[in-house]
């Protein structure tokens, strides 16, 4: 991990500057309690307390809520990666989809895998001209850690300041 990497990890990872950070920019996440629990170069954990915040009328936790820590656990790792990017590297969200195969009441976590995975394709993005397409794929556990949802979460990385060269 580079320095400017560890450095946007420990922001993302400290209470104050991934609260700073949600409340300017992802409000919704703080008012739900999302917490990134743990980051490196493998693998991203973002957890979701259960509670009347996230409850759905059935008293299981929202679908939307469960899209949003699972868009967390892959979007944390692209921020940090993109911060020490060799160029300016910019990042969008552009598809999200979800399977839900357990009922979730109470606390959970939501577990992205590969961040090596999404290193290369910065780097590739960083290196050309063209947008590098990125599927994390996160898995939403139970508090007793059964999975209960995946996910497939994808990411447009592109070198700012470069037209791209694919035809529409």
């Amino acid at each position: 991990m580079t320095a400017a990497e560890e450095s946007v990890r420990r922001r993302i990872l400290g209470r104050w500057g991934l609260g700073a950070y949600l409340l300017t920019r992802l409000p919704l996440g703080l008012w739900a309690g999302l917490r990134v629990r743990s980051l490196d170069d493998a693998a991203c954990t973002v957890s979701l307390p259960g509670g009347w915040r996230t409850r759905n009328p059935f008293g299981s936790t929202y679908f939307a809520a469960q899209l949003m820590a699972a868009e967390m656990s892959t979007g944390a790792p692209a921020l940090m990666l993109v911060s020490a990017a060799a160029e300016s590297v910019a990042l969008i969200l552009v598809e999200i989809r979800g399977t839900f195969t357990k009922k979730i009441l109470g606390k959970s976590q939501y577990t992205f895998s590969d961040v090596a995975g999404m290193r290369a394709a910065v780097e590739q993005a960083a290196a050309g001209s063209e947008a590098v397409l990125y599927t994390g794929r996160p898995v939403g556990r139970t508090s007793d850690g059964s999975p209960a949802s995946e996910f497939e979460v994808t990411w447009s990385f592109k070198r700012r300041g470069v037209k791209d060269t694919r035809e529409s």
